[in-house]
């Protein structure tokens, strides 16, 4: 080998191990920290849907499971459910965001997000190490619903009722990932669609989970220019006061608030569309979304 060539290229590997290696010493306490914790993540948007956003998320959830994290995956899948309807004929409608569901609808919601979406994360899952199981809001009372507000609207559209923790508790102690599929049912035996992100928000309070994480397409809390990398609910309410928080993102905000209230100590909104972002938001100092906090405390503003 050429002498010249070797020197050039040893000299040109040392910034990007120095960089490799920063990042794992960086991440150890936070692992350490998070040993034993539960965190609940809701999936959706891109990486729901790009190929390499789907195993680069499949490979973070896996090491997270792997370092020792109880994982609960909540998703959603919109798209899917909407694409299957079209194909069986039936119109999708949507009221303030919020799918109608009447009878056939319900079928195709439990027959698409309870069935192939939610097989199709957990043959992921499994292809990274991971050990996943698929998991419905019907199975083992998981999820109990009743009737949302708008029913007259929006048909069989619920509200979370209660969760059942401790079948989730003991997947998690057996070293499984639940893959929860937002479905439920009432005291009648009536299914009803969940919107996920309740979903989720309402299986972190029951989990009493250490952070409830959204993994969408939305980079975070922007203010101008940037993102915040940490709000707490103060700031939220003069922002939206002040209309620099609005539209979509308000009820985005106050549920993230709700759910701190119930107990999550930390609520996170990163952007999937990043590769590895869940791990570059838990595992480094600054993070790579928003983290929403209940008080403005310097320990955890400055860590995530």
């Amino acid at each position: 080998m050429n002498p010249l060539c070797s020197e050039f290229t040893s000299s040109s590997r040392k910034a990007p191990e120095a960089a490799i290696g920063q990042v794992l010493i960086e991440a150890l306490p936070y692992i350490r920290k998070f040993e034993g914790k539960t965190f609940v993540i809701k999936y959706g948007g891109s990486a729901m849907k790009d190929e390499l956003l789907k195993n680069s998320f499949a490979q973070n959830v896996t090491l997270l499971r792997k370092v020792g994290i109880n994982v609960v995956l909540v998703h959603g899948g919109g798209d899917a459910i909407t694409r299957t309807a079209e194909k069986l004929g039936l119109v999708s409608q949507f009221v303030h965001g919020k799918r109608v569901t009447d009878n056939d609808m319900i079928t195709v919601v439990q027959m698409t997000l309870a069935g192939k979406v939610n097989q199709d994360i957990v043959r992921l899952l499994s292809e990274h190490g991971g050990k996943a199981v698929g998991v419905t809001g019907l199975d083992a009372d998981t999820i109990k619903a009743v009737p949302g507000p708008n029913a007259e609207k929006l048909g069989l559209v619920g509200d979370v009722e209660s969760i059942n923790t401790d079948y989730i508790d003991l997947l998690c102690r057996a070293g499984l990932i639940p893959v929860i599929a937002p479905v439920g049912y009432d005291h009648n035996g009536n299914i009803y669609n969940i919107n996920a992100d309740d979903a989720a928000s309402s299986i972190a309070i029951a989990l009493k989970a250490e952070k409830l994480i959204y993994v969408s397409d939305v980079e975070g809390i922007q203010v101008g220019e940037r993102i915040l990398k940490t709000i707490c609910k103060a700031e939220a309410a003069d922002f939206i006061e002040q209309g620099i928080i609005s539209g979509g993102m308000i009820p985005k905000v106050l549920s993230a608030f709700k759910t701190l209230d119930g107990g999550v100590r930390k609520i996170h909104l990163i952007d999937g569309k990043f590769t590895h972002s869940l791990l570059l938001e838990i595992f480094t100092h600054e993070g790579i979304g928003t983290q929403f906090i209940a008080e403005q405390d310097n320990d955890q503003q400055e860590n995530r």
